[in-house]
């Protein structure tokens, strides 16, 4: 009897397990993080069309391997109807946008891709990834930021997809890293780092309403994750921002991160006891090596910067009675 052929497509693949009785499968992506905090600037479009190849790339694919997107599957994955003449107008601009990448004492800017065609008549878009790119993309160990297709096709704000691939990078943190005001916007292609071309935004009230807010909004209705921002004064004026997460699923998988476990996850552990007033070394100790403290630390944190937990006088003195410390040492 002959075998039936594996699937082919995203629809096919979720199709192949919904009749094989299974529960569906969340397509995962993964990319360097050199990637997901590089600059380059797309619509959001053109980032959905993107997003969806990352999703069909696999570590056994040789160079030269071309993608096929059908324009219903992405229709579907979306819940929005795509304009064929603007998903024209997307493919043939893919080719020329480029990500620049800061790695170590170098960069790169690099095209995403080698080549791109739109079958007119057929909604098919075929694709052929750059190959300076694929060590960025394909067999990641490490160093990658790992998030859901179907979140980020959710977005419909080119912004609120970047912050979406920023925050995942994070999000076993539970909190990012701090960035200027300059390098995230730089980041978002909001600046140009040459000043060459005008700056983005730069009322802190526009940036706020025409970027933060409304990727937090979109974030926290459509995806995994729930973020807020915090804007940091330096003198009188605001010039960083850090995101704090929260995973909405929490059987999700930690995965690795840039820094390493040490480097961050620890540092950034470290500094919330410490702002907690949770210092006794012992103490400490144990609530580090404790995976399950460990998590609760980092949720009771998120809690209460966003306002979720209230306790203006003895914050770690609460996080100490929820956990079953009390009694333990506190200086």
């Amino acid at each position: 009897m002959a075998s039936t052929p594996p699937p082919t497509s995203i629809a096919e693949l979720k199709t192949s397990a919904r009749l094989a009785g299974a529960p569906p499968v969340p397509i995962e992506i993964r990319q360097h993080n050199s990637i997901t905090t590089a600059r380059y600037d797309m619509s959001a479009l053109e980032m959905d069309i993107i997003f969806a190849l990352l999703s069909r790339l696999n570590k056994d694919d040789k160079p030269g391997t071309m993608y096929r997107l059908r324009v219903q599957e992405l229709e579907k994955l979306t819940g929005r109807e795509w304009n064929y003449h603007r998903l024209g107008i997307a493919v043939d601009s893919l080719v020329g946008r480029s990500y620049h990448i800061e790695d170590g004492n170098s960069w790169l800017k690099v095209t995403m891709l080698a080549s791109a065609e739109y079958l007119k008549g057929q909604g098919v878009i075929e694709l052929e990834v750059s190959e300076k790119l694929r060590p960025y993309l394909i067999n990641l160990k490490n160093n990658y930021t790992s998030y859901k297709l179907h979140s980020v096709l959710s977005l419909t704000s080119k912004y609120a997809k970047r912050v979406y691939e920023l925050a995942s990078q994070w999000k076993d943190i539970g909190e990012t890293k701090t960035y200027s005001l300059d390098e995230f916007k730089y980041m978002l292609a909001l600046k140009d780092p040459t000043g060459k071309e005008p700056e983005q935004y730069q009322q802190i009230s526009n940036l706020k309403k025409f970027v933060l807010d409304i990727a937090v909004e979109q974030i926290n209705a459509h995806t995994d994750l729930t973020i807020s921002y915090e804007l940091i004064k330096e003198g009188r004026s605001y010039q960083k921002l850090c995101f704090h997460v929260a995973q909405q699923k929490l059987e999700q998988i930690p995965l690795p991160f840039e820094l390493g476990i040490e480097d961050a996850k620890m540092q950034v552990a470290r500094k919330n006891l410490d702002e907690l007033g949770i210092r006794e070394p012992a103490l400490v100790k144990h609530i580090l090596t404790t995976s399950s403290l460990l998590a609760a630390l980092f949720d009771f944190t998120y809690k209460h910067k966003t306002g979720k937990i209230k306790s203006s006088k003895n914050a770690g003195g609460l996080f100490l009675k929820i956990n079953g410390l009390v009694g333990s040492k506190m200086k």
